[in-house]
């Protein structure tokens, strides 16, 4: 399985596109905190742009990844190894590489100009959002054998998670405004994993007060260990229900 993993990172590093993601991740990162004299607005919009960008970047390339190491794939399926530890090795190859680029992209800067509480907060968001996002890349790349169907389908889901489902919670808010929906949102949060980043380190940067009664009780939540361990089984369950579906699928599937 590492064997197979060292070969998926090398193909990877080898086409160059994980180095400009690099590179354009540390251009972003260092010139935010340069041209912002304070770190936290710094930190806001860095949040901003990783929070588009990260499961952008993750879906598009693991799905694209999947479909070009297609007969590479095939041709392990003829060594005696299993389907299960086959997949496992792409997922972790394409995991580590988009990792070390966000870690040196990001963490780099991040830990130079900010290496507090509410850094580390996002260091931990963009990790677990990279490892999310490729996990259900790679279950609906297994799903679907046409390759423009596949990338089509990872972007419908960036749209989804990124752009739609604010909307449709801001509408199920607005529709039940007289009913009390602060606990409720709590629920709502754990169906998106960009946006209880999102609230994770917005409230990493006491600015809960501009949230009003909802943000105070984000706050008393998230704020304490019990929102911290909330926050990261929901994130793994995100990674792991994807990548246990893509397995199951992957072992039954027709090559």
């Amino acid at each position: 399985m590492l064997k197979v993993s060292r070969y998926v990172l090398y193909d990877i590093f080898r086409n160059k596109i994980v180095i400009a993601y690099t590179l354009f991740l540390f251009i972003v990162s260092f010139s935010m905190f340069r041209m912002e004299e304070n770190s936290s607005k710094a930190m806001l919009s860095l949040l901003s742009i990783i929070l588009i960008v990260l499961p952008l970047v993750s879906l598009v390339f693991s799905t694209i990844h999947y479909y070009n190491s297609y007969e590479f794939i095939e041709l392990m399926l003829s060594q005696p190894l299993s389907r299960t530890r086959i997949l496992l090795s792409e997922f972790g190859g394409v995991c580590i590489s988009l990792l070390s680029a966000f870690w040196i992209g990001v963490g780099v800067p991040v830990l130079i100009f900010s290496a507090d509480e509410t850094g580390f907060a996002l260091l931990f968001t963009g990790t677990a959002l990279t490892i999310v996002f490729t996990s259900i890349a790679f279950l609906a790349s297994v799903r679907s054998k046409d390759k423009a169907r596949g990338i089509g389908f990872a972007l419908l889901l960036w749209f989804y998670f990124a752009l739609i489902y604010d909307g449709l919670v801001l509408l199920i808010l607005f529709a039940f405004s007289d009913y009390p929906m602060e606990k409720f949102t709590l629920l709502l949060s754990a169906l998106n994993p960009i946006d209880l980043g999102r609230i994770f380190i917005m409230l990493k940067m006491d600015i809960s007060a501009l949230m009003g009664y909802t943000g105070a009780l984000y706050k008393d939540f998230f704020g304490s260990g019990k929102g911290v361990l909330f926050t990261t089984v929901i994130m793994l369950l995100w990674a792991i229900i994807p990548l246990w579906l893509a397995v199951r699928s992957f072992r039954k599937k027709d090559m």
